[in-house]
């Protein structure tokens, strides 16, 4: 029997008995009028339901969702208000796991391993957001039942990072995080600078939400994220604390338990400061590596919580007011991990941690403008010119979103499409959960707003866009075999000649056409430029090689 067949076989077996067992287990049940909350506005721009909770669009194209209630509620009334945005987020995320797998076989093999995998999810996850995560599953339309059944599929759906993360390593993420405070900033008050470097298309980005929860027990909150997500990736509470998170290197777990933005939610929600944060997150059982900067108004500091399935470390500077973070440990307690070390010396991680301080160093007082102007730098090391999209540099033009936080006086800066290069919204917490708060309207301050990139408005900008369009259509004729002319590939290499990523592809497109002495000269002219990973480095050398082996042949 050969591998595939064994895979399959296996796939096979495992699932067959566990299937939707998530949901069989799941004893909860809810009477249809539990919660009689209704929908009682319903225009492009604005929804409300009866007891006032709303969501509405501000002038950036941005939604903002105020919502309250019990956890069965808090579901319910998102899902209410989010329903049609909450489907299309389902299908964007669906349609990139079926374009990755176009077989309808295969999709259901990978789909009975995901369940196979998250089999025993809900063990990790505390009831109180099961009971959520329900409530919002019952807004689908079981668009996908080879998917499985709705709250399986919602619940699985919040550990895409993770279940990603956790079984392909995959370089979706390279987030980059800064806190400042004391001498650093203008003002001696934290400030809090992170990229969310989470990418799964265009598409995938195009419905953010600025989640305003105010639960019926626990601490009212802000968060950051997309249609249909209860948990946190970038968020703080009206205590002033927050918590943002970047992915480590991590081992592959037997199984999946707790999603690290169910343990960022679980802290924003119960602790006031540093030392609960702590408490919670050295209880959460993660089955992935990931850091979770910490910022907290109380304590007028930020630490690191770097968190993997076997260890738990932290991480502060000593005599010093800033703290650096992207995508490695930084504790004694991973000082002599191997895959820590190897991931430091082998990803983009390092690269993009010794940018941030070279930039910050620039900048001895840091305030919000700066800070956005940090986050949104392309270039690499010594303002180098890395290419545009290179994933060495701090803005990579993917990003899902940036923010900015100023714990100490409950604000949060949000950027607007596209990517970091949009307009930084601005909230102040005590304001929009104040009792007096007004109702319908968006609750950006509109003095405190961050201006646009003018990158933007840029032909260079123009030609990025290009580039990613033209790289999808090269990508595709690489993969069929499909021919296009030369001179359009010359016309894609000068929209970002100085990404290696270009000649990378280029080379390939020759290479599958047999024109090797063509796909040589790419591959190596690619080698010549800053390339994120060893690991591209080497496959490029292995593919010169092989150009090289078979032109002479």
């Amino acid at each position: 029997m050969g591998k595939w067949l064994q895979f399959v076989f296996i796939i096979l077996l495992c699932s067959s008995c566990v299937s939707n067992r998530i949901s069989k287990r799941y004893t909860r049940t809810f009477d249809d009028t539990s919660d009689t909350v209704q929908l009682v506005l319903d225009q492009d721009s604005l929804r409300m339901l009866s007891n006032k909770d709303y969501l509405v669009k501000n002038r950036y194209g941005m939604w903002e969702l105020y919502v309250s209630g019990a956890p069965y509620d808090l579901g319910n009334r998102t899902g209410l208000l989010t329903e049609d945005l909450f489907r299309q987020q389902q299908r964007v995320f669906m349609d990139k796991l079926e374009h990755m797998v176009p077989s309808k076989f295969k999709q259901r093999l990978v789909s009975k391993f995901i369940h196979w995998y998250g089999r025993r999810l809900d063990d990790y996850i505390p009831p109180s957001y099961l009971d959520e995560i329900y409530g919002l599953s019952t807004h689908l339309d079981d668009a996908y039942p080879y998917a499985g059944d709705n709250f399986s599929l919602t619940l699985l759906m919040h550990a895409a990072h993770d279940l990603g993360h956790a079984l392909r390593d995959l370089a979706i993420v390279g987030c980059s995080s800064v806190a400042s405070w004391g001498d650093k900033t203008e003002d001696g008050k934290l400030l809090i600078g992170r990229n969310f470097d989470f990418y799964v298309g265009d598409e995938f980005a195009e419905n953010k939400v600025l989640n305003f929860v105010r639960p019926e027990q626990g601490i009212p909150f802000v968060s950051v994220s997309w249609p249909g997500m209860i948990g946190v990736v970038s968020g703080m509470n009206k205590e002033g604390l927050t918590v943002t998170m970047n992915a480590g290197k991590s081992t592959i777990p037997l199984s999946a338990k707790r999603p690290i933005s169910i343990v960022a939610r679980e802290i924003l929600e119960r602790a006031t400061d540093i030392k609960e944060a702590i408490v919670i997150a050295k209880e959460a059982q993660s089955f992935v590596s990931e850091s979770l900067m910490i910022g907290s108004a109380k304590d007028k500091k930020a630490v690191l919580l770097e968190i993997s399935p076997k260890n738990f470390g932290i991480y502060e500077v000593d005599n010093g007011n800033q703290l650096v973070c992207t995508n490695h440990f930084q504790s004694d307690t991973y000082a002599l991990d191997k895959r820590n070390t190897a991931h430091i010396q082998e990803s983009h991680s390092q690269y993009r941690y010794d940018r941030l301080l070279e930039l910050l160093h620039r900048e001895n007082k840091l305030n919000p403008e700066k800070m956005a102007d940090i986050l949104r730098n392309r270039k690499g090391m010594s303002d180098t010119d890395i290419g545009y999209g290179n994933d060495k540099s701090l803005n990579h033009l993917l990003a899902h979103h940036a923010v900015i936080f100023k714990p100490e006086d409950k604000l949060i800066w949000v950027s607007n499409s596209p990517y970091q290069l949009g307009a930084f919204t601005a909230y102040n917490l005590d304001e929009v959960f104040a009792d007096s708060s007004t109702i319908g309207q968006s609750k950006q301050i509109e003095a405190l707003t961050i201006a646009e990139d003018a990158f933007v408005h840029s032909d260079t900008f123009v030609n990025y866009e290009r580039y990613k369009s033209e790289s999808d259509s090269i990508a595709y004729a690489i993969r069929v075999k499909g021919e296009m002319p030369e001179e359009r590939l010359k016309n894609f290499k000068e929209l970002n000649p100085n990404l290696w990523l270009v000649y990378y592809l280029a080379g390939k497109y020759w290479y599958k056409q047999g024109a090797y002495g063509k796909a040589q000269a790419e591959f190596a002219h690619a080698l010549t430029l800053e390339i994120p990973t060893l690991q591209a480095e080497k496959e490029i050398r292995k593919l010169w090689k092989k150009a090289n082996k078979r032109r002479k042949v």
